[in-house]
C-alpha cells in the first residue's frame, strides 16, 4: 500500500471502524416485523406465479420461491381484507407449499424441505441466497415498466438481472470491469496515456457512446463525472457516470434495461438503462479483504538485456525472452453494516478502500535519447534505462461510503433516504520527453523526463423521499443531488518557457459538474374491465445542472520568457479564458400505461414532455408489447422514439493540450460551440440527438430450468454530437492566430447513425441431487454501428480547404463503427455443492479495430477466448475463503512491435493497442477472504 496522506488516514481510522461495526452489530436488536397490517385482495384463481405477483403487488413484498414447479401450481385465489399471513395460508391452502417471511422478503418453499435447506436453490425475488438464480426469468424487476411484480419473464423489453454474487464471484473489484466481465453487450476498454480517461474510464452499452446510457441508484437518476473523454479512447467526446464510485458491496442486485427507454427516464436513455438497486440488508455484518496481482508474460514483447553500440556505430538491442511482470497488486477492503429502525426500518452502511498499484506493459525505448556528440553516441545511451514509460493501469486510490435506509412514517408511508461520498487519488503516465527534446530543460531533468498526471477526484450524493399511498394511488415524492469535481495535477514536469526556474508540479485547474433532481410519481392499478387492472402511472421531474471549470496556477498554463511551449508538459493548466460556471435547468413529465388486454397479451404505453432552458423541449413515446403464444413460449417487441441533451461538458469545455500526433506533439484547442473561435471555424451551436429505437424477440422456457431469450434491437440516431477531429493546415492556423493553438476541434451534430444487433441469454439449471446444483449461463451479442450520414463542414471551413473527410475523418469513422467488438460470447458454469462453489467462465471477444491517423499503424485486433475461474469454501457459518484467475491463460492481443518497425516514434514503446475490448494487463490472481456475522 503506498504511503499517502489518504493512506495514513485510513489506518488510524481501520481498526476503530471495524471494533464500531462489531460492536453496532452486537447491540442491534434482531428485526421482528409486524405484519399485522392488513390488506385487500381479489386475486381470482389462477397459477400460483400469477397470484403470488399480485400478492406483491399489493404488500410490497417481494416473493422468493425454489422450485419452478411452484409457479406452475394452482390456487383457488383470495378475495376479502385480511393479514400477509393469513392471504400467505390460503393462497397456499391445498398445496405442498409453505412460507417463511423476512424482513420485506417472503420465501415460498416445498414443506419436504426446511426453509434453510431452500436457500441454496433458484430464487425469483430480489433477495435471498443469489447461488443459483443466474439471469433467472422469475426475478423481480423495477425497470421497463412502473407496475410493481413484474419479473425478467413477464418483461416486454429485455432485462438482466445481476446479484450480488454473481458480482463476488468474478474476483473483479471494479464495477465497471463487473458488468463487462458478466453482461456480452457492456464493453469497457482500458485504455492508456489518455489524460484524465486514464483515471475515469468510459464504458459502452451495445456500442453506443457512455452518454447514451442512463444510470439509476434505487430509481433515482444518477449525476455524471466532470471528465470529459477527449483523446483517442473508445467514447470521445463524452461523459459517463463513475460507476466506479459504487462499491460492489453495496449493490444488492443491478438491472439492466437493453431498450431505449428515453420516454419512461428521460435523456440518456438510448442504448438502454442500468438500475443499481442498493444493499437493505436490515441486520448483519459482513467484512472482506481481496488481494490480488498480475502475474504475467507479455506475449510478443521481449525482454531487453543489453544494449551496445554495432560496428556501424548505431545501438544494438540483445533481447531474451518475452518480459515478464509481477505488478498492479491491489487491495480492497471492504464492510458492511445492516441495523433495524425500529420493528420495520433499515440503516445500511457499506464501505469500500481500495489500492491499487500501477501496471506496465511498456515496451523498451530504442530511440537514441541524446543528442550526438561530433557524430558520435552519447555513452549514456548504454547505461540510460530503456524502460522509461509507464503504459498500463493507472496508480489509484479508493475510499467510498453508501448507506441506504428506509423508516416508515405511519401505516400509510415510509420515508427513504441513500447516499454516499467517495474519494480518489490517481496517478497515471504521459509521453517521456527525451533528453534532447525541445520541450526538455536539461539543466532539470539531464536525461529527460516521464511527466505524470495525478488526480483528486471527489464525489458524493444524497436522495431521500417519501412513498405511500394517496387516495389509493402509490405515490413517491424525491430529491437527489449529485456532484463530481475533478482536480487535475502535474508532477515530475516543468514549463519549458519558464526554463532552469520552472517549477516541476502544478495544480492545472478543476471541473465540477453537479445535478439536482426533483420527482413527483404517482402509480394505480385501476379496473378497465380487462383480464387484469390497467397500471397507471404518471409523474414530473425538474432538474438543475450545473458545470465549472477553474483555472490551474499561472505556472500550468503560462507563455515564459524562454523559447518553448507554454505550460505544465502533459498537460497544461486550464486558463483564466477556459474558466466557466454555467448551468440549466429543465422540466418534464410523463404518463404510462400498462395493460394485460387478455391473459396473453400485454401492451404498455409511455409518453413524455421535456423542456430545456437552452435548446427547448421534446416530446417522445415509446409501445411495447408481450404476447404468450404457450406457457413456454412469448413474444416481444417496443418501438419508442428517444433524444439526448448536449452535456454541459459538451457546451462549455475549452483547453488547450498537448496532443500527440503519430508521436509529434501538436497544441489542440478544445473550443466551446458558443465560443468566438468555433463559430469562426463555422460552428452552429449544439442541438438534442434524437433517436428512433426497434426491438423484437422471444422468450422460451422448453422445460423446468432452461430459459431462452433473443432479441433484436436497431437504433437510428440523428444529429448525434461528436467532436471534430483535430483540423489543421495554413487555413486553420489563421483562424486561430492569437489562440495558443495550431490544431482545433469543437463538439456538432455532425453525423447520423445506425446500430443494430441481437442478443441471445440463456441459462440451464440442473439439480444433481446430493451433488448439489449445476447453474449454466450464456451471452451472446452481435452489434454492427454505421455512420449513415457526416454534415458537411461548415462554410467557413470550406473556404479554407478543409473537406468532409477532414472534419469527420477515417480514424473517426472506424472508432464509432469498428471500435467495440462487433461480436461477444461469454459462457459460463457455477456448481454449488455443500459449502463449494466453483465458477468457470469464458469469453469471446469477437474482433476489433484499433483506428490511427498512421496506416501502418492501423491494427485489426483478432479475436480471443478470455477465461476466469473463481473457487470460494464456507469453511464456517462465518467465514468463507475464494482464490481464483481472471485471464488464468494469460491472452495479449498481438504486439504491435510486429506491425510498425520504425524506432523512432512511440509505436514501438506501446506494444497493445488501447482498444482491446479485454484490457493488456495479463493474468491476474487474488485471494478473498470474507466474514459475515
Amino acid at each position: 500500500m503506498k504511503n499517502t496522506p489518504l493512506s495514513r488516514c485510513l489506518a488510524r481510522h481501520l481498526l476503530v471502524g471495524a471494533s464500531s461495526l462489531v460492536l453496532l452489530s452486537a447491540a442491534a436488536p434482531a428485526l421482528a416485523q409486524d405484519y399485522a397490517q392488513d390488506y385487500t385482495f381479489n386475486i381470482a384463481s389462477t397459477s400460483l406465479g400469477k397470484a403470488l405477483i399480485r400478492f406483491s403487488e399489493k404488500t410490497d413484498l417481494q416473493v422468493i420461491y425454489v422450485d419452478p414447479e411452484i409457479a406452475k401450481a394452482s390456487t383457488r385465489g383470495i378475495s376479502g381484507t385480511m393479514s400477509v399471513e393469513d392471504a400467505l395460508k390460503q393462497l397456499l391452502a391445498g398445496t405442498s407449499y409453505g412460507y417463511e417471511i423476512s424482513g420485506k422478503n417472503v420465501r415460498i418453499f416445498n414443506q419436504t424441505q426446511t426453509p434453510a435447506d431452500s436457500t441454496t436453490s433458484q430464487t425469483t425475488g430480489g433477495a435471498g441466497n443469489d447461488a443459483a438464480n443466474n439471469g433467472a426469468l422469475e426475478e423481480i424487476v423495477t425497470i421497463g415498466t412502473r407496475r410493481k411484480g413484474r419479473t425478467v419473464a413477464d418483461s416486454n423489453v429485455p432485462v438482466d438481472v445481476l446479484n450480488a454474487s454473481d458480482l463476488a464471484a468474478t474476483g473483479l473489484t471494479e464495477t465497471n470491469q463487473l458488468l463487462a466481465n458478466l453482461l456480452p453487450s457492456f464493453n469497457f476498454p482500458q485504455s492508456a496515456v489518455n489524460d484524465g480517461t486514464d483515471h475515469v474510464r468510459p464504458a459502452q452499452l451495445r456500442g453506443l457512446a457512455p452518454d447514451h446510457t442512463l444510470v439509476l441508484v434505487n430509481g433515482k437518476r444518477r449525476h455524471s463525472s466532470a471528465m470529459l473523454n477527449l483523446n483517442g479512447s473508445a467514447g470521445r467526446g463524452s461523459t459517463s457516470v463513475d460507476l466506479n464510485m459504487i462499491p460492489a458491496n453495496a449493490i444488492k442486485r443491478i438491472e439492466v434495461l437493453r431498450d431505449g427507454a428515453a420516454a419512461q427516464y428521460g435523456s440518456d436513455a438510448i442504448a438502454g438503462v442500468i438500475n443499481i438497486v442498493l444493499n437493505d440488508a436490515p441486520e448483519g455484518v459482513t467484512m472482506s479483504a481481496t488481494y490480488g496481482q498480475h502475474v504475467t508474460t507479455m506475449d510478443g514483447v521481449p525482454q531487453l538485456e543489453s544494449v551496445t553500440i554495432g560496428d556501424d556505430g548505431n545501438l544494438v538491442f540483445k533481447t531474451g525472452k518475452d518480459r515478464t511482470r509481477n505488478d498492479g497488486e491491489t487491495l480492497t477492503l471492504r464492510g458492511n453494516l445492516g441495523l433495524p429502525i425500529g420493528e420495520e426500518g433499515f440503516f445500511n452502511l457499506s464501505f469500500e478502500y481500495r489500492d491499487r498499484n500501477p501496471t506496465n506493459r511498456s515496451d523498451y525505448d530504442s530511440r537514441e535519447i541524446y543528442d550526438r556528440i561530433d557524430g558520435a553516441l552519447d555513452p549514456r545511451e548504454l547505461t540510460y534505462d530503456r524502460y522509461n514509460t509507464r503504459y498500463g493501469n493507472s496508480a489509484v486510490e479508493d475510499v467510498n461510503v453508501f448507506f441506504n435506509a428506509g423508516v416508515p412514517i405511519n401505516d400509510t408511508f415510509e420515508t427513504y433516504f441513500s447516499g454516499s461520498i467517495g474519494k480518489r487519488t490517481g496517478e497515471s503516465g504521459g509521453f517521456n520527453r527525451l533528453a534532447g527534446n525541445s520541450r526538455n530543460v536539461p539543466e532539470i531533468y539531464p536525461d529527460g523526463f516521464l511527466p505524470l498526471i495525478t488526480s483528486d477526484i471527489d464525489d458524493k450524493s444524497l436522495s431521500g423521499g417519501v412513498r405511500g399511498e394517496i387516495a389509493g394511488w402509490d405515490a413517491d415524492f424525491s430529491a437527489t443531488y449529485g456532484e463530481n469535481k475533478f482536480a487535475f495535477g502535474v508532477i515530475n514536469s516543468l514549463n519549458t518557457s519558464l526554463g532552469p526556474n520552472s517549477p516541476t508540479e502544478f495544480k492545472a485547474g478543476t471541473l465540477k459538474n453537479s445535478q439536482m433532481t426533483l420527482n413527483a410519481e404517482m402509480n394505480k392499478l385501476l379496473e378497465f374491465g380487462l383480464a387484469n387492472p390497467v397500471n397507471v402511472a404518471f409523474g414530473v421531474e425538474y432538474r438543475n445542472e450545473k458545470y465549472k471549470i477553474g483555472a490551474g496556477e499561472v505556472a500550468s498554463y503560462i507563455k515564459g520568457d524562454f523559447d518553448g511551449a507554454a505550460g505544465s508538459q502533459v498537460f497544461p493548466g486550464f486558463t483564466p479564458e477556459s474558466e466557466v460556471d454555467d448551468g440549466r435547468h429543465s422540466i418534464g413529465a410523463y404518463i404510462e400505461f400498462d395493460a394485460d388486454l387478455t391473459e396473453r397479451l400485454n401492451v404498455a404505453i409511455a409518453g413524455r414532455f421535456e423542456d430545456y432552458s437552452d435548446f427547448g423541449s421534446t416530446v417522445n413515446g415509446k409501445i411495447a408489447t408481450r404476447y404468450e403464444l404457450t406457457e413456454e413460449l412469448a413474444f416481444r417487441g417496443a418501438v419508442s422514439t428517444g433524444y439526448r441533451a448536449p452535456s454541459l461538458a459538451q457546451q462549455f469545455f475549452t483547453s488547450i493540450a498537448t496532443v500527440f500526433v503519430d508521436g509529434v506533439p501538436t497544441e489542440t484547442g478544445t473550443f466551446r460551440p458558443s465560443s468566438d473561435v468555433a463559430r469562426s471555424l463555422g460552428s452552429p451551436g449544439l442541438d438534442a440527438e434524437k433517436s428512433l429505437n426497434f426491438s423484437a424477440g422471444f422468450i422460451w422456457q422448453p422445460v423446468d430450468g432452461l430459459s431462452v431469450t433473443v432479441d433484436y434491437y436497431n437504433i437510428k440516431i440523428d444529429d448525434r454530437i461528436v467532436l471534430s477531429s483535430n483540423l489543421s493546415g495554413a487555413g486553420v492556423e489563421a483562424l486561430l492566430a492569437g489562440t495558443g493553438a495550431n490544431r482545433a476541434r469543437f463538439f456538432l451534430n455532425g453525423i447520423d447513425s445506425r446500430t443494430q444487433g441481437v442478443d441471445l441469454v440463456a441459462n440451464y439449471i440442473m439439480d444433481l441431487e446430493d451433488w448439489g446444483q449445476l447453474t449454466l449461463n450464456a451471452g451472446f451479442n452481435y452489434n454492427n454501428s454505421k455512420v449513415t450520414d457526416v454534415v458537411n463542414p461548415p462554410s467557413q471551413l470550406a473556404d479554407i480547404g478543409v473537406e468532409q473527410d477532414n472534419l469527420f475523418d477515417f480514424n473517426e469513422f472506424r472508432r464509432f463503427e469498428k471500435g467495440s467488438p462487433e461480436t461477444k460470447l461469454n459462457l459460463s458454469a457455477s456448481w454449488f455443492w455443500e459449502q463449494l462453489r466453483l465458477t468457470a467462465r469464458t469469453t469471446r471477444y469477437g474482433e476489433t479495430h484499433d483506428p490511427s491517423s498512421n496506416p501502418d499503424r492501423y491494427e485489426v485486433l483478432a479475436p480471443a477466448w478470455v477465461t476466469d475461474i473463481d473457487v470460494s469454501y464456507e469453511f464456517t457459518e462465518n467465514i468463507s475463503v475464494a482464490v481464483g484467475a481472471n485471464n488464468v491463460f494469460d491472452v495479449y492481443p498481438e504486439a504491435t512491435r510486429d506491425i510498425v518497425t520504425d524506432v523512432t516514434t512511440f509505436s514501438r514503446i506501446f506494444p497493445y493497442s488501447g482498444f482491446t475490448p479485454y484490457g493488456f494487463n495479463g493474468r491476474y490472481l487474488y485471494a478473498r477472504l470474507t466474514a459475515r456475522y
